[in-house]
């Protein structure tokens, strides 16, 4: 998971919004003074694009208010700061970026290292760990961007372009054109600093949550009264969760099916809050899952059920940002900021595409070979089928041992990060380049990735790491953040222009973390020789596709009830969230997997902490897909370096850049047709 993009997502729903499909009005401006304004500035700057004026006149006009002067201000403002030539307009655009570089790499710098408590391992987190780190740095940088006016003098000489436009003109910009459109989208909301402030604390109280929020496996029983899992085991939610049950499809004490449906019997639990509370980050009872029978000192005692926790921590987070809504002239909604704005493909394209791909025949083809291959029914939690991959058929205690050896601190890990890169394809001087920019940190929870905003600074890897070294499930995790921080690297230091570092959307960085990820068994010297590896590669990639679309349905139908129902308390959203999830099982998992009214599909941590960030993971894997299929006998180090510079173009330009296609399913179904064809 890559932090830099979640705080990203954060940091532009607070101070843009793109695109106009639907507008709220705070100016005090009138038509007629825009009118005015317009034919001022064309008098004062003859030789600019007409067009540009307009645009930049009329958007300015959208922000301001009487606390920022009279309408003849305005106007005044307009003639005195329109930069009327091209020689101006660059000089102008390299001052704010340059500027920007300093202001947001040091607000990003100071939020990073106030959280360091709360994300990295160390002395037990304070109250106090908590308040400085929901202090959100940003949260005055709107107010200040608008009341310098350097907010509109942004605004008026780098007018913003929708989606639609940026698409269809975008044909034919060159590098400068894009970066002035770019920096035309920084400043599309006005929110108040205490909103702004709010949403960060409730997001941070939210991630909190869900980043000390474990089970302590070896204190599971089941109803015989039998410890499946080691004592040492603390497993958060729901990655650790999840990764575990993965792993038992290799499991090589006949228990791992056993082991599985007790995850299960887990998950279903925290999902429906049934959960007793005092099993959580907690060692002091055991715990019968399936019967949900707590013991203390081996006596059998009450337990009680968590609070709706869970479900108020994303109740908090919506209150807060539906908030900042009004000051939004564009994109009014949080679905709508994540979508259009953020990922810059609607929500409407993204349900028609996920629906569609859930529903393929080949969802059944692909579930008959994987209950081929396991010899049994297919069970709910298969959905989380493992086995298309290489590693699926090596013990992961075989795998830990490797892992402990080889990176027993942080520090070693660190240490051999060029070293991965160079058997990536990387060059001795480019490797070393890219990693003197990354520090490896031990992480309290499941681990990320968050990048630096300005090139003094470094990007940081977080993953699990113990004192007895790094497990499998922490190397594997760091192998995808690992590849997120090199994507954070590249497009800060290599892009030309800073305002166009990053790439188009949280997907395309998580494609890039997948390809790392992928590799992680070849970095460590498991070589696979099946010559059905390009197949079961499809095949996974498919069917993780289909895991975690349902998921992200949930997570879009939750928040349009959410705005649909605005009265709504934490119970109904509770119930609301169980209903879709189960709901979406019924129709599209239950056939294949049977059990209705599963309410697995909700158990994603992401719905909670970070709301509509996942449907970036399907949309990744899509593009993920598409790439390795370019990439397949071709020196990779060398790709990512051409391909990553070009910055954060419109998902389908950056596509045409890299690849020479648009972003579509097509190609991964009908790989996948042809993979069970070649498989069976």
């Amino acid at each position: 998971m890559k932090k830099t993009a979640l705080f990203l997502v954060l940091l532009l729903s607070i101070i843009s919004c793109q695109t106009a499909k639907e507008q709220t009005s705070m100016s005090s401006i009138s038509d007629k003074t825009i009118k005015a304004t317009i034919d001022s500035v064309k008098t004062h700057a003859p030789e600019a694009d007409f067009n540009l004026i307009v645009r930049g006149v009329t958007h300015a006009a959208k922000f301001w208010q009487t606390e920022d002067g009279s309408e003849t201000d305005f106007l005044q403002f307009c003639v005195a700061n329109f930069a009327g030539t091209k020689t101006e307009k660059q000089h102008l655009f390299t001052t704010i970026q340059t500027n920007l570089e300093v202001l947001l790499g040091n607000y990003n710098k100071i939020s990073v290292d106030l959280k360091l408590p709360l994300h990295v391992v160390g002395t037990e987190v304070t109250p106090m760990d908590e308040q400085f780190g929901a202090l959100d740095p940003f949260a005055h940088f709107s107010d200040d961007m608008f009341a310098s006016k350097i907010a509109f003098t942004t605004l008026l000489n780098f007018p913003f372009y929708t989606l639609e436009e940026k698409n269809e003109l975008g044909k034919t910009w060159n590098r400068q054109e894009w970066a002035y459109a770019r920096l035309g989208d920084l400043f599309n909301a006005r929110i108040p600093a205490e909103i702004n402030q709010n949403i960060a604390k409730q997001s941070t109280e939210a991630d909190s949550y869900i980043s000390n929020y474990n089970i302590m496996m070896g204190q599971l029983r089941t109803e015989q009264g039998e410890q499946l899992f080691p004592n040492h085991m603390a497993l958060i939610s729901h990655w650790g969760l999840r990764d575990e049950l993965k792993s038992n499809y290799a499991n090589a004490d006949g228990r791992g099916l056993e082991k599985q449906q007790m995850i299960y019997e887990v998950m279903k639990h925290i999902v429906n809050q049934t959960i007793p509370q005092q099993v959580i980050s907690n060692a002091n009872y055991t715990w019968q899952p399936l019967s949900n029978t707590m013991f203390e000192n081996g006596k059998a005692i009450t337990p009680t059920p968590e609070p709706n926790r869970r479900y108020e921590k994303l109740y908090n987070i919506y209150k807060a940002t539906i908030a900042a809504d009004a000051y939004c002239p564009t994109y009014p909604t949080y679905i709508q900021r994540s979508f259009d704005q953020q990922m810059e493909v609607s929500a409407e394209e993204i349900e028609a595409m996920f629906t569609q791909f859930i529903a393929s025949p080949q969802v059944t083809e692909v579930a008959k070979v994987i209950e081929t291959r396991l010899g049994r029914k297919l069970q709910p939690f298969d959905v989380w089928y493992d086995g298309f991959k290489s590693r699926s058929a090596i013990n992961e205690d075989e795998l830990t041992a490797q892992t402990r050896k080889r990176y027993p601190t942080k520090e070693a890990y660190e240490q051999d990060l060029p070293n991965i890169l160079k058997q990536l394809g990387f060059s001795d001087e480019r490797a070393h380049a890219i990693c003197s920019k990354i520090q490896v940190d031990a992480s309290r929870g499941a681990g990320h990735a968050w990048g630096a905003l300005m090139k003094s600074d470094k990007a940081r890897l977080r993953t699990r790491i113990a004192t007895d070294g790094m497990d499998y499930k922490g190397y594997n995790i760091a192998t995808h953040e690992f590849g997120h921080n090199v994507e954070q690297t590249i497009t800060l230091h290599d892009v030309d222009n800073y305002i166009m570092n990053g790439v188009p959307s949280t997907a395309f960085t998580e494609a890039l973390a997948f390809v790392f990820q992928k590799r992680d068994l070849d970095l460590l010297g498991y070589k696979n020789n099946d010559r059905n590896q390009t197949d079961l590669q499809t095949l996974d990639i498919f069917w993780g596709c289909y895991e975690i679309m349902g998921v992200s349905l949930v997570d879009l139908y939750t928040w349009q009830w959410l705005y649909a129902n605005p009265n709504a308390t934490v119970d109904d959203l509770k119930a609301t969230i169980i209903t879709y999830a189960t709901t979406i099982w019924n129709r599209y998992y239950a056939p294949i997997l049977g059990e209705e009214n599963s309410p697995i599909l909700a158990i994603y941590s992401h719905m909670i902490d970070v709301p509509l960030y996942l449907p970036n993971y399907p949309y990744g894997h899509i593009i993920e897909f598409q790439l390795e299929n370019h990439l397949q006998g071709k020196n990779l180090g060398n790709e990512i370096q051409r391909i990553y510079p070009v910055g954060r173009l419109t998902p389908n330009h950056w596509m045409q850049h890299a690849l020479g296609h648009d972003v579509s399913t097509t190609p991964l179904l009908e790989a996948t047709s042809k993979a069970l064809k070649n498989i069976n």
